[in-house]
């Protein structure tokens, strides 16, 4: 149709974006998350989330299904069962709850949020990022690999990984007892 051309044409290269970027984000949720903003915040990596923030689908209460990925990100993160009833029932999630269910890293004081979100994705850039980079691939590919396959795959890029700079600078630190610094090379 008309309307999944267009969605397709102008909101897919944005979610794609996210779940293809090589480095891992960090979203921050403040306010209410609902329908497709809930969908976004899902398409990202590791989610903060304000004390005062809600999640919501809303689709069926407005006579529509969930949409921009939604029926394949929220079971994933929070299982069927929930993903289910959060989109039939269009019930507010708050931020704790969704915390205890694993769908948001930390609930932080509404003030804190973009200080924390900040932190977060410094202490990941300051982080192996080779090794970074390769565990999120890993995980990315793992939705569509028999466990064989990706016992294999992870064996080869440790294969790769363990030949970098950060590697070697993490052995060394553990084998010094000394916290790592890693260059990212």
């Amino acid at each position: 149709s008309d309307i999944a051309a267009g969605v397709m044409k102008f909101s897919w290269p944005a979610f794609k974006a996210m779940r293809k970027c090589r480095e891992p984000s960090v979203v921050a949720v403040n306010g209410v998350a609902a329908g497709g903003g809930f969908s976004l915040a899902m398409a990202g990596d590791i989610i903060l989330a304000a004390r005062s923030a809600s999640f919501i689908q809303v689709f069926s209460r407005i006579g529509l299904v969930p949409d921009l990925g939604s029926t394949w990100l929220l079971p994933r993160l929070i299982g069927r069962q929930r993903a289910l009833e959060l989109m039939l029932f269009n019930e507010p999630l708050s931020a704790e709850r969704a915390m205890e269910w694993g769908l948001v890293r930390q609930v932080v004081d509404d003030a804190q949020l973009l200080e924390e979100a900040i932190k977060l994705a410094q202490r990941l850039a300051q982080g192996p990022t080779r090794a970074l980079v390769a565990t999120r691939a890993l995980l990315e590919e793992s939705e569509h690999a028999s466990y064989a396959a990706q016992f294999r795959k992870e064996i080869e890029t440790q294969a790769e990984v363990r030949r970098s700079a950060d590697a070697l600078e993490g052995r060394n630190a553990f084998v010094e007892k000394r916290k790592a610094q890693f260059s990212g090379r």
